[in-house]
């Protein structure tokens, strides 16, 4: 049967009023057009839905029995609707974020806020993990997007360019090196030095290496959360090495920050996204607006630290 909605637009209107010209005024259509609309409606069916007369028009029993049904079926289609349009107004929605500890600690909070002002009926899930598992957990859909430093491609995982940032130093405000303008790797390597564990330490190892082969890292110590690092800065067992985006985290341990040199070296930051599987439009939404937040702040500046 090629029931329309129209059809059945018109039939509950005619019901709920019991008129055909109060239904088609509250269907801002013309009387003859709904009068058109029952007639195709019963010749789709092959029953009659009204008995009218010249003074009322009231349901058949067919139409008694199928009114239920045909009114639950178009207040949840209204209510589908009504959910879309509220998902595409960004009216409702939800999004999931992957991204390192230190970024989830450091810059995504301010980044997430902002938004939350601006789309305050938006639920942002922030899940702070390894970094190692940040695409992982992209490619499992376990997120929406995630964030963080340059991974190997991947052709399942899309991955849009944030920022990149060079890498600074940080010690203790009594340290040899702490007033420097700007340190040379060189130097750095002459005192005691703690950094992290996995690809963090071994992608800066290998740019330095091709950089000046004569450079290598050697850490005295190495750890799993930049927290403990600058813990351990903080009471002198020695210097570290992050992105400057964490200088809210160094001024609160009370160090100091500085640009390392010679060579100067980057890292790479991205949006990560699954490919072939689109965003909500909440969740591009969020994307959109962590570039935009990224381009218009000078959230990187460490010349204070």
């Amino acid at each position: 049967m090629n029931v329309t909605l129209r059809q059945l637009r018109a039939f509950l209107a005619v019901t709920r009023t019991g008129s055909f010209t109060l239904a088609a005024e509250s269907l801002y259509i013309t009387q003859s057009a709904l009068s058109g609309l029952i007639k195709e409606l019963e010749q789709v069916l092959g029953v009659r839905l009204f008995d009218r007369s010249t003074r009322r028009i009231q349901l058949s029993e067919v139409g008694r029995g199928i009114y239920p049904h045909i009114e639950k079926i178009l207040v949840d289609l209204d209510g589908a609707l009504d959910e879309v349009a509220n998902i595409k107004a960004l009216k409702r929605g939800v999004v999931r974020i992957a991204a390192p500890q230190l970024m989830a600690c450091t810059l995504l909070p301010d980044v997430i806020a902002a938004f939350a002002r601006d789309h305050p009926d938006i639920t942002i899930r922030l899940i702070d993990c390894a970094v190692e598992s940040v695409t992982s957990r992209v490619f499992s859909g376990e997120v929406d997007l995630g964030v963080g430093p340059e991974r190997d491609p991947n052709s399942d995982i899309d991955a849009a360019l944030l920022f990149e940032l060079p890498f600074h130093a940080v010690f203790h405000r009594d340290h040899p090196l702490a007033n420097a303008g700007s340190v040379r790797w060189a130097e750095l390597a002459s005192y005691p030095l703690i950094t992290l564990q996995g690809q963090f330490t071994e992608r800066l190892s290998t740019d330095l290496h091709n950089a000046m082969r004569e450079l290598d890292l050697n850490p005295n110590a190495t750890v799993t959360f930049m927290s403990t690092a600058l813990s351990m800065v903080s009471v002198g067992l020695g210097a570290t090495i992050c992105i400057p985006y964490a200088a809210s985290l160094v001024r609160l341990y009370g160090l100091r920050m500085r640009p390392l040199v010679a060579p100067e070296v980057f890292r790479r930051f991205y949006i990560f996204t699954r490919n072939g599987r689109s965003l909500s439009p909440a969740a591009a939404a969020f994307r959109d607006h962590l570039s935009r937040y990224i381009a218009e702040h000078a959230i990187f500046s460490a010349a204070d630290t």
